[in-house]
């Protein structure tokens, strides 16, 4: 019988303050910086969850909500909402704090995929999930949903890529 594990289990917390050189010329954060920031604490959650390495599978999307300026912290949030028999899907979300004005605000948001490998660089099973709170339950519940979306994406991927390796647009 597979293990199960609560989705609290894989909850990772991170922050980070934001100083000049993490930000663009409007001096709001490079999107570029926060999305490596969310595929790193991403793969914490996933590590905590499966007990093995992982490597990124896929990025659903990067929603950027409210720009993240200079001097501001953001603290990323990420937990496992979904396991399937190797993947793990992750959800992030990026709430940022002026501690100078007191105020927070989500920032961002993003779902990723994760897949778990053994010492020889294979896919390795992970352990299924179970939500507890009415939050955990909608992720876990909808979860579905987004899992059909990217099988379907992949699908198209799949189609792109056949006729970008026939043809080498430059």
């Amino acid at each position: 019988m597979k293990t199960k594990k609560p989705m609290k289990e894989s909850r990772s917390v991170k922050s980070i303050q934001i100083f000049p050189e993490d930000t663009n010329h409007h001096n709001t954060m490079f999107g570029g910086k926060l999305m490596a920031e969310i595929d790193e604490i991403a793969a914490i959650a996933a590590m905590r969850h499966s007990g093995n390495s992982v490597v990124t599978a896929s990025t659903d999307s990067v929603d950027f909500l409210q720009p993240i300026g200079t001097g501001e912290v953001i603290s990323l949030v990420s937990f496992v909402t979904y396991a399937g028999k190797s993947s793990m899907e992750i959800c992030v979300k990026v709430i940022s704090e002026d501690n100078i004005n007191q105020k927070k605000h989500l920032a961002a948001y993003s779902f990723l995929t994760f897949v778990a490998l053994d010492k020889e660089g294979n896919k390795a099973e992970v352990p299924a999930i179970y939500p507890e709170t009415d939050d955990e339950k909608w992720f876990y519940e909808s979860a579905q949903d987004r899992v059909k979306l990217r099988q379907e994406r992949r699908k198209e991927s799949k189609k792109t890529l056949e006729v970008m390796s026939t043809k080498l647009y430059i």
